[in-house]
């Protein structure tokens, strides 16, 4: 016990010698500050700056304003100069006060060298109603639900009939293809430290588009899009296969991402931009993998084995995701989040309007009973 004891006491004295030589080693003093402030028009708001431990000396905090929706900063915003933090404080509090709608970005600099190796910035956003944010970030969690759980009644319905007659495999192989490039692109947006410096140093107003349920619903649906096919391979199947057009689009867009890969390695693109090129991919997939299924479902007069669980739920997801745009839109007074990105736009709208193909199938076109359809098939 004498001998655990010693090991014990010796092992403390590595670690508090190891905390101090950090210490030592690191006397740098670095400020903390919201990263995003989201105030409603003529509003006031106490913002605190921190400091990780308290100065020997008076340190100036100067604003450098970087970007600013309007021409004029202060018709947005009124913002001090600059503020002091005291000796020997850790903290200082400063107001402000909104005017018009608008997004001000601001970075703080100090006389204090050791702060600068380290920018604070802090991105001011006036809006005209807190209460349309509020609902606008609740529609937002409505349709990322409403898309992640659309993946189950298809597994349901597999399950339920022991077959997968009806699923088109082209849509499951393009699907998976998009989910995979989707979830690089989140991976590297969301986790890579050096990707999020590299897209701040060319977006230093911008704001990382990817957060942590965009990662998780995109390796969800990679998820699920294996377990529908380890459903294709233990479930009737009906001789069904994935088409040679799917194929070649398959390795057409693999191809595209290995010849990215390798020019990324030889420096002649950014690390960032071939992630970019894996939204690429995934928004090509999007534009064609419900085509297919539309083509199938007609040529069979029938949608059994397609569940319109699926379907509903895609297009609650669709509706919400574009009304939630035209939320933040007029909220911000900045119509090119839909008008700016037509794609992002044109997707949803897209999807929207092949999930109103597929309840017309299923509801007004094909309204055929199952038994019936089997006959047919046999005689086909």
């Amino acid at each position: 016990m004498a001998g655990l004891s010693l090991a014990k006491r010796w092992l403390s004295a590595q670690l508090l010698l190891l905390w101090t030589l950090a210490s030592i080693s690191d006397c740098r003093m670095y400020l903390f500050a919201p990263a995003a402030v989201t105030l409603e028009e003529y509003s006031k708001a106490n913002i605190t700056i921190t400091s990780s431990s308290p100065s020997n000396q008076s340190v100036v905090i100067q604003f450098n304003v970087t970007y600013s929706s309007k021409s004029n900063y202060s018709s947005v915003v009124t913002l001090p100069e600059q503020v002091l933090l005291p000796v020997e404080a850790s903290s200082v509090s400063f107001n402000v006060t909104a005017h018009d709608v608008g997004q001000v970005t601001t970075f703080l600099l100090s006389n204090n060298t050791d702060n600068n190796s380290l920018p604070v910035r802090i991105r001011f956003m006036v809006v005209h109603s807190n209460v349309v944010s509020v609902i606008s970030q609740v529609i937002g969690w409505i349709y990322f639900l409403a898309w992640s759980v659309s993946f189950y009644p298809q597994v349901w319905e597999n399950w339920r009939r022991k077959s997968v007659v009806g699923l088109n495999f082209d849509f499951v192989a393009l699907n998976l293809t998009g989910f995979i490039a989707y979830s690089v692109f989140n991976i590297g947006l969301f986790w890579v430290p050096y990707i999020k410096e590299e897209f701040l140093n060319r977006n230093p107003n911008g704001i990382n588009p990817v957060d942590a349920n965009d990662v998780f619903f995109s390796l969800h649906a990679v998820l699920l899009c294996l377990v529908y096919i380890i459903q294709a391979a233990a479930y009737e199947r009906g001789g069904q296969k994935v088409s040679w057009t799917a194929r070649i689009l398959l390795v057409i867009a693999w191809l595209f991402a290995l010849v990215s890969l390798f020019v990324a390695v030889a420096k002649q693109i950014t690390w960032l931009d071939y992630l970019y090129y894996f939204s690429y991919i995934k928004l090509a997939v999007t534009l064609v993998k419900y085509v297919p299924q539309a083509f199938m479902n007609y040529r069979r007069q029938s949608t059994e084995g397609w569940s319109i669980g699926n379907v509903l739920l895609d297009f609650t997801g669709g509706i919400l995701s574009i009304l939630q745009m035209v939320l933040q839109s007029y909220n911000n007074d900045e119509w090119k989040l839909i008008f700016g990105d037509p794609t992002k736009f044109g997707l949803g709208l897209f999807s929207v309007v092949f999930d109103i193909l597929f309840m017309t199938q299923h509801y007004c076109l094909y309204r055929r009973s199952s038994q019936y359809e089997a006959v047919s098939e046999q005689e086909d």
